[in-house]
């Protein structure tokens, strides 16, 4: 498993990073090195840890449950996640574990997107392609969060990374990485409400867990 922490220090702040070329990246690549340059952040690659797609449930969990803050960072592909970070998800944050009765080992962190698009911002509108503002494509991050009790950080999207200059990826990079070295010393925190109490009901989850 891939403990990036500087300093030997206990990580705060668990990032899980899903490109599936980062190599290839452009603006990925850069934001994945900024996070391992930061003290107390534990960088998981998912595609350099899981190329295969079996993911180590209980290590995830543990990296999971000992961050306080966990930043999803990834290219947004077809309106939503990479399939790696999908199916982290759903292999991850089990009903009776990361929600439902029980299920609080999540409750109280605090969860950031970090992720980049194709299309200029301009293309998230309605009257543009892509139809939508790019809030409209929010919710299931939203309401995961609150699903687990944590609360969902304004997001941080750098639009049109194909075609933005180097001058405005490098900046990009160094808010990011000054946001994480500062976290949660984030003035608009002080304001941000706590998500609401999303309780599943017993009777929504049966004892046997059959399959859907």
């Amino acid at each position: 498993m891939e403990e990036l922490v500087k300093g030997g220090t206990p990580a705060q702040v668990l990032v899980l990073a899903a490109h599936p070329d980062w190599r290839d990246s452009r603006v990925n690549r850069q934001l994945m090195d900024a996070a391992r340059s930061t003290q107390g952040v534990k960088v998981h690659d998912l595609y350099s840890l899981y190329p295969d797609y079996d993911i180590d449930v209980a290590a995830e969990q543990g990296a999971a449950a000992a961050a306080s803050l966990i930043v999803l960072l990834h290219p947004v592909q077809w309106y939503s996640m990479p399939a790696l970070l999908k199916l982290w998800m759903d292999e991850v944050l089990t009903y009776g574990w990361a929600y439902g009765t029980r299920g609080t080992a999540l409750r109280g962190k605090d969860i950031w997107l970090v992720a980049t698009t194709g299309g200029p911002e301009s293309s998230y509108h309605p009257q543009s392609y892509n139809r939508y503002f790019f809030d409209a494509f929010l919710p299931p991050y939203e309401q995961t969060a609150a699903l687990c009790g944590m609360r969902f950080l304004p997001p941080m999207v750098l639009h049109g990374a194909h075609s933005a200059s180097d001058e405005a990826v490098t900046d990009h990079v160094k808010t990011f990485s000054e946001r994480l070295a500062s976290w949660p010393q984030w003035p608009e925190l002080d304001e941000l409400e706590q998500c609401p109490a999303c309780e599943v009901p017993v009777s929504d989850r049966p004892a046997s867990e059959a399959t859907s």
